[in-house]
């Protein structure tokens, strides 16, 4: 949506510093962890390298960049924005709950990623330090704790809005991809063969060969792919085009840097941090600056991987799946700067918590594949899903391919769950229980209210219109489905006698596309009783207040309801804190407080 009428090069560097991060700040430490686990022999290093690049093909340019990105006109991503594409296909009540199920999972598996990629990226950044001369016995805990304070300050200044410094991100991340290619080419100079590595051969010879303890390290040849699914749920802000002009850009950077690497490593086998080493080799003049840049590409990776998710939980909550978390817009020209305070707190929280539990980015990687692998095979499952719907026969074969190369990561990374992996899941658990308990809430009130019909409504509605004194103005009242009325509009009206002159019921309903706003006046229902809807797409952040002022809409009062749950029931209780601790429908479409009225209604669950 940004930068659409910008220069072709500035939508290409604007993508590498908001969406390419997360995979760009990867050369840093995968192929450092992958050979603590196996030799650094002339076959396995090839072998490694060949997969390596085969991963980022498949998993990223194919699953991605082609098959993903095909299903959205503006470059909109997310495994929501996957089931808001496939629902319209499916008329099994059975199939519904299984992909909303599979979506639900999948928006959880993402949060645990979010934690877990910048805590080893910047973790990973901040150990090049001790290769400086001078610094090589700097402890461990010193490491963490100046990582926890680069963390703490990029969450710290997510209130204040990323905006004004969002401008360097580009430039930045370009020097970056541009450090990694140039010195990834004068790596290759020490073993050019490796360039052979670029031959899948390799990589089916090194499987064949190693048997189960081969496949098993695709657990570590997965941390290529680092924020790979971050990348496609964060597609929405710039549009297509220049997304996949970046990523040509942005692969070639990383396949020539890991083939540098390999080729470092063929000379330096006893080499530990890979990336730092090499630079330092290549020129001990340029490999502060070079470290500096690593850690500044890292936070730029960590503030992609933070956006992405307040995008996609922001999705959650207009298609009803997340409860009403409290939104801040932090730009006057770009609605999609957002900010989510709960979310950003709960992140830095989960991201500290991580570091100071494994002390180290090579011990972290044991915690990172799982949720990654897991989203990817979701997203796998679910994009080819719809190529079957479609008849896209090419297509559909293709996903077919690339869903059984994700299942088999993700198998692969099960045997990381004793190592690291049970804390990505134990995160991952925090989102998903609170969206089971919260849906299932949902569900038990709107099961427990009844609704009046809009017949029966309007026929009480006319007689106490006549009867009743009216109050001077207009009243607005929200439902989402004008055909039901919500029982506290009748609890207002007929219990409490309290009706206007003008009464207006505002329906906001969220359609199955990502982009549009569309609303207006329908029929009137009765004597001062009039409809009013309005229609968004659930990408769009709107301002609601400013649509009914457009709309000549003074309103005097604003009524809403409100739930008295009562419960002995555990889940109940846990979902009424929920409700309790986020906000009403009102507050979160930010109207105006001094006019707004919340009717209680007692609930038993």
């Amino acid at each position: 949506m940004t930068g659409r009428d910008d220069h072709p090069w500035q939508g290409v560097l604007k993508s590498m510093g908001l969406v390419f991060g997360d995979i760009g700040t990867s050369p840093i430490y995968t192929l450092a962890v992958i050979f603590l686990l196996v030799e650094p022999t002339p076959s396995n290093i090839m072998g490694i390298l060949s997969l390596l690049v085969w991963t980022l093909i498949i998993l990223i340019m194919v699953e991605y960049a082609w098959l993903a990105m095909s299903l959205g006109k503006k470059g909109e991503g997310g495994t929501i924005v996957l089931r808001e594409l496939l629902l319209p296909y499916i008329k099994s009540g059975t199939l519904v709950t299984i992909v909303s199920s599979m979506t639900i999972v999948g928006v959880a598996l993402l949060v645990g990623d979010g934690v877990i990629t910048p805590a080893i990226s910047i973790l990973s950044a901040v150990e090049g330090i001790v290769l400086i001369p001078g610094l090589e016995t700097t402890a461990e805990s010193t490491l963490i704790v100046i990582a926890a304070a680069i963390a703490i300050g990029l969450f710290s200044i997510q209130r204040s809005g990323t905006e004004r410094v969002a401008w360097s991100f580009g430039p930045i991340a370009g020097t970056w991809f541009l450090a990694l290619a140039v010195s990834g080419i004068i790596g290759i100079l020490w073993a050019p063969a490796v360039l052979l590595a670029i031959n899948p051969y390799y990589a089916i010879r090194f499987l064949l060969d190693g048997g189960w303890p081969a496949f098993f390290l695709l657990s570590a040849v997965i941390l290529v792919a680092t924020g790979g699914e971050a990348l496609y749920a964060d597609m929405g802000h710039l549009g297509r085009t220049p997304i996949i002009r970046a990523w040509y850009l942005v692969f070639f950077a990383l396949v020539l840097n890991y083939l540098g690497q390999g080729a470092f490593l063929l000379t330096h086998p006893n080499a530990h941090f890979v990336l730092f080493e090499m630079i330092r080799s290549i020129s001990p003049q340029i490999y502060v600056p070079f470290l500096i840049l690593s850690i500044l590409a890292t936070i730029i990776a960590s503030q992609a991987m933070i956006s992405g998710l307040f995008s996609i939980v922001y999705q959650g909550i207009t298609t009803r799946m997340l409860p009403m978390l409290k939104i801040d817009y932090m730009s006057a020209e770009l609605r999609s700067q957002i900010y989510i305070g709960s979310v950003n707190w709960f992140l830095l929280f989960a991201v500290l918590a991580v570091m100071f539990q494994f002390q180290s980015s090579a011990r972290l990687a044991a915690a990172y594949g799982l949720a990654v692998t897991g989203t990817m095979t979701i997203t796998g499952i679910m994009l080819t899903s719809i190529f079957f719907m479609r008849k896209l026969g090419l297509l559909v074969f293709v996903g077919i391919g690339v869903t059984l190369v994700d299942i088999a990561f993700l198998i692969a990374t099960t045997s990381k769950i004793p190592a690291g992996a049970y804390f990505a899941l134990m995160i991952t658990a925090i989102p998903l229980a609170i969206i089971l308990v919260y849906r299932a809430g949902q569900n038990r009130i709107a099961y427990s209210f009844s609704p009046m019909d809009l017949p029966a409504f309007l026929v009480v509605y006319r007689d106490l219109y006549r009867e009743v004194s009216r109050i001077r103005g207009t009243a607005l009242f929200f439902a989402r489905d004008i055909r039901k009325i919500p029982p506290y509009v009748a609890l207002t009206m007929f219990t409490n006698n309290i009706v206007y002159e003008d009464n207006i019921i505002i329906s906001i309903i969220i359609r199955d596309t990502p982009f549009g706003v569309k609303s207006g006046f329908k029929e009137n229902l009765a004597p001062g009783l009039r409809s009013f809807e309005i229609e968004l797409g659930y990408m769009e952040v709107v301002d609601i207040k400013k649509i009914l002022r457009d709309a000549d809409i003074r309103e005097k009062a604003i009524f809403y309801g409100l739930e008295d749950i009562v419960t002995d029931n555990v889940v109940w209780k846990a979902y009424s804190v929920i409700k309790r601790l986020t906000p009403s429908f009102v507050q979160f479409y930010k109207l105006p407080v001094d006019k707004i009225h919340g009717v209680l209604t007692r609930v038993e669950m």
